[in-house]
């Protein structure tokens, strides 16, 4: 299996990666439970890259491609944008304080890091590429 999808950097754009994980996880036979906490990362990574890889008011696409390799989905997410590396980037996030006492930021790179089995990011040819793994 292998599918990609080319988003612009509009927040509209969000239901079509809903269609595309929704295809990934009938196509797989995933149940109800993977679906939700895959399309919650991808949700979060792709709503990353919209509003923040980019200058305001800028127009441009970036792609998500997803593979399997054995017993492993994985999705590639690549932009153009300023180079960022959500991994080491992130602020620490203290799970122990009400979401009153939290620092804003950092929830969503600790929740693609909780769910997903893998995580990594580089910076190649003028590319941000995060790539996140689930074993299957």
């Amino acid at each position: 299996m292998e599918k990609q999808l080319t988003l612009v950097n509009k927040i509209e754009q969000i239901p079509q990666l809903a269609e595309f994980v929704e295809q990934i996880c009938e196509e797989l036979g995933l149940d109800v439970a993977m679906n939700f906490n895959l399309n919650l990362v991808l949700e979060e990574a792709v709503t990353n890259v919209i509003m923040y890889a980019f200058p305001q008011g800028e127009e441009h696409t970036f792609t998500l491609k997803a593979w399997t390799e054995g017993n492993k989905l994985v999705f590639e997410l690549r932009d153009q944008g300023k180079p960022f590396n959500p991994i080491e980037s992130a602020p620490e996030v203290d799970t122990t304080l009400s979401a009153d006492e939290r620092e804003i930021g950092g929830l969503g790179i600790f929740l693609i890091q909780k769910i997903m089995d893998e995580v990594s990011y580089q910076y190649e040819g003028q590319s941000n590429i995060l790539t996140m793994v689930k074993v299957i």
